[in-house]
């Protein structure tokens, strides 16, 4: 998933942006108010960790405005601002959350997965899909009862098709949600990573899972689907050209 930190203290931002990304999070750092506020509005972002003392346009002023203006990525409010008449006006304004400085990791990784799952309408940090189970807390994927190890940009993968399990998730969005303004790879390797996970996620199991939609994307096979088993290929595979 994608964040965008706004964060003006550049020994924090630094800690907290490597931390996000062995999380397996994409981050995307703006340093005061006034960038933030232009990557808020050119990017689609999970979750927007936002401090309230920045430099430029304060935090306050920038969930007005996004909030006035229809941005309604889920905004984490972190700061050491933490009197109640402050928690107060940023829930007011429309954050979602509210964390005070100092924290723990720990915390911040588990209140912005709450805020992912809360914008897909998931209730349950344990997704089941068919006989695999994603606990998006822990981050541990198992398909018949057999644990599956993911890397991080795997997993990432995964939960996001899960969080869209039985739509149709096309590369570019996949792209936009995975990786950072500052990742050179093109988008040919979400394509790459779809063939590991297929390889981990669906090899030696039944059914199969990730689905390819030609021309389209890919999605997650749902239990409402009725694709049958020997009309995979069929619905993978692009139609056969004329002679």
């Amino acid at each position: 998933m994608r964040i965008l930190l706004i964060e003006d203290n550049k020994p924090l931002q630094k800690s907290t942006r490597i931390a996000l990304e062995e999380e397996g999070f994409a981050v995307d750092i703006a340093n005061d108010g006034r960038e933030g506020d232009f990557k808020a509005r050119t990017a689609s972002y999970d979750v927007i960790v936002l401090d309230l003392m920045l430099p430029e346009i304060d935090g306050f002023t920038l969930l007005k405005h996004w909030r006035k203006d229809g941005i309604m990525a889920p905004v984490l409010i972190l700061t050491a601002r933490g009197t109640t008449q402050d928690k107060v006006e940023g829930l007011n304004l429309g954050a979602d959350d509210y964390l005070i400085k100092p924290f723990q990791l720990e915390e911040l990784f588990a209140r912005i997965r709450a805020l992912i799952r809360r914008g897909h309408s998931i209730k349950d940090p344990v997704i089941r899909i068919f006989d695999m189970e994603i606990d998006t807390g822990a981050r541990l994927v198992r398909r018949a009862g057999q644990g599956i190890h993911l890397t991080p940009r795997e997993y990432a993968l995964l939960e996001f098709l899960a969080f869209h399990r039985g739509k149709v998730v096309t590369r570019t969005m996949i792209w936009s949600h995975l990786y950072d303004e500052y990742d050179e790879n093109t988008s040919n390797v979400v394509d790459v990573y779809i063939r590991y996970l297929r390889a981990k996620v669906d090899k030696g199991f039944e059914p199969s899972l990730i689905l390819t939609r030609w021309g389209e994307g890919y999605m997650l096979r749902t239990e409402e689907m009725t694709i049958p088993e020997q009309e995979v290929n069929k619905f993978q595979k692009p139609p056969k050209k004329g002679p």
